[in-house]
């Protein structure tokens, strides 16, 4: 099984360059095995290419390394923060998309402008306070895990239903109950972020779409009530 969760970890890595979020190799995707307790996370520095699941490292969730010979994603505590503090996260995408980063280095969050956004953040996509100086030379990695548990915790939001976070100067991280969910929700953030963007550029900074249209959209998809695709209700 842990071979299995190294060569997803590696399609999910190469994915994310498929689909434009990542240049260079700024960004790393991680899965991990609930049942054992161990994460599967791309190493530093090495280019998408090029990976083979033997590259990949596994860490139990205090970070030690338990298989691979490479030094594992520098953003690993991060993930391993929010594995720890979000029970229902199987896997971490992190990416530095170019307009999700251009929110994340203004230091604003994403408003739901559209129906598109709502029918997959169940309003703003949020965005951490800004780290201090002290966080950022004491710890800066497990710190910057620790912001987005506290920005979802202070505002009572919940990781499910808004999967992505940004990091105030910094970029995005995406997550999912998958592999698949999470690089799709990191795909389809950067493809909002590029339209509230916009959006602003023709309107103006607005609060985004009504309450009551927020829910209809998110809730056709989500919940025990959705109807969209070909689950269990047919009702449009």
């Amino acid at each position: 099984m842990l071979e299995e969760l190294r060569q997803q970890v590696v399609h999910a890595n190469q994915a994310i360059v498929q689909h434009g979020l990542v240049m260079a190799t700024f960004g790393n995707v991680s899965a991990i095995d609930r049942a054992q307790g161990l994460v599967a996370i791309k190493p530093s520095g090495v280019p998408y290419a090029s990976l083979t699941p033997a590259d990949i490292v596994v860490t139990d969730l205090d970070g030690k390394i338990v298989a691979g010979a490479l030094r594992p994603s520098s953003d690993l505590e991060t993930h391993l923060v929010l594995y720890r503090a979000f029970p229902t996260l199987g896997a971490v995408v992190h990416t530095h998309s170019e307009h999700a980063t251009i929110w994340a280095q203004a230091g604003r969050s994403i408003p739901c402008y559209g129906t598109t956004h709502a029918d997959y953040f169940y309003g703003p996509v949020p965005c951490t306070p800004a780290l201090s100086a002290q966080e950022v030379q004491q710890d800066y990695v497990r710190n910057t895990g620790e912001a987005i548990v506290r920005c979802f915790q202070s505002a009572n939001l919940d990781p499910e239903s808004i999967p992505a976070v940004l990091v105030a100067g910094h970029a995005p991280f995406c997550w999912g109950a998958t592999l698949n969910d999470a690089v799709h929700h990191a795909t389809i953030l950067e493809f909002v972020a590029r339209m509230a963007l916009h959006t602003e550029a023709l309107a103006g900074a607005g609060n985004g779409i009504p309450q009551y249209l927020l829910d209809r959209h998110h809730r056709r998809k989500h919940g025990a009530t959705a109807t969209y695709g070909q689950g269990k209700s047919i009702n449009k």
